[in-house]
């Protein structure tokens, strides 16, 4: 039996040679110019980010005004006088730690047993994510100017409700209480973004797989106990992710605050970043400065704790 031999064609000759100058080469390097396209974002992100930090490092040491040609160098007078003597900024911090403390555990837990509820992609379920999701898409000024007819103590929503219904005793000045204030707010400030970390928690608990509830119903794992020793488990990241996010919208719920409680608003509802607001505003460039460097510093380390906690009750911790 004889055997023919075909002669190669110009593209597997050409494919040949392609490869043997390939290998002859070795690992091909990346292109010059493709170091070209990382720059538009770097430029952005050291004249947005780097620099107005740099800037603010500067201006913290100095009694800078911002409008004098010059600044008095002060050193650490005005870190000092925060941690020390600023009555103002303690008060705004303790404000806003409690505000922090009640949007980030009742965001969370509302945010996840809706999602629980609504993870299946029914119609109902999508009907209802789009009615819950629908408060995040508005502004923060309109919602406070929604919310602060609803808490009017005169004629308000929730007062007339109550008085229609028998129940004036409990009534309330909502906002125009001091000690209650501040709460009052993080409700609306729970009811404004509570849709928005629902989606990122039914993304969560869709990749969640199924054969792990199979198991466990096998094992005869009750309901409670799948959602605490499968979903909860397995929904870590997405926590992390919800804490961190709702940790740093409740240290800069600025418009919120101003559109409820006004323009400065008073002692119950000022909190670090309306503080800030205030020193800028009465020129006082260096100091509130230093204020926005301890008021960053503050949520990175928060942020961090939450990050750690969440990350040592996750599965892969």
């Amino acid at each position: 039996m004889s055997t023919t031999l075909v002669p190669a064609g110009p593209a597997t000759r050409a494919r040949t040679r392609t490869a043997r100058r390939s290998r002859g080469r070795g690992p091909q390097r990346a292109h010059p110019a493709l170091w070209l396209f990382p720059v538009p974002a770097l430029v952005l992100y050291i004249t947005f980010f780097v620099a107005p930090t740099v800037q603010g490092v500067v201006y913290s040491v100095t009694d800078w005004d911002g409008f004098s040609p010059t600044a008095r160098f002060v050193g650490v007078d005005n870190f000092v006088n925060i941690a020390t003597n600023d009555s103002l900024f303690r008060n705004a911090l303790g404000n806003n730690l409690k505000f922090m403390l009640v949007v980030v555990v009742f965001q969370t837990a509302f945010s996840l047993a809706l999602a629980v509820f609504l993870s299946k992609n029914s119609r109902s379920s999508v009907a209802l994510r789009s009615i819950f999701f629908f408060p995040t898409i508005l502004s923060s000024v309109s919602v406070a100017f929604v919310w602060k007819f609803v808490y009017d103590p005169n004629f308000g929503l929730i007062n007339s409700v109550l008085g229609a219904v028998g129940l004036d005793r409990f009534q309330s000045a909502f906002l125009g209480n001091d000690t209650q204030a501040i709460y009052w707010v993080a409700v609306t400030q729970v009811w404004f973004h509570v849709g928005q970390m629902m989606i990122i928690y039914i993304a969560g608990l869709q990749q969640i797989p199924a054969e792990l509830y199979e198991s466990a119903q096998t094992d005869g794992a009750s309901r409670w106990q799948q959602f605490r020793h499968v979903t909860l488990p397995m929904v870590a990241p997405a926590t992390a992710v919800v804490m961190a996010y709702t940790t740093v919208q409740s240290f800069k719920a600025f418009d919120l605050i101003l559109g409820l409680g006004g323009n400065p608003p008073k002692g119950s509802l000022d909190i670090l970043s309306t503080r800030i607001y205030s020193g800028f505003a009465n020129s006082q460039f260096g100091y509130a400065a230093a204020e926005s460097l301890v008021f960053m510093a503050l949520i990175a380390v928060i942020t961090w704790i939450q990050r750690r906690s969440v990350k040592a009750s996750s599965p892969d911790a």
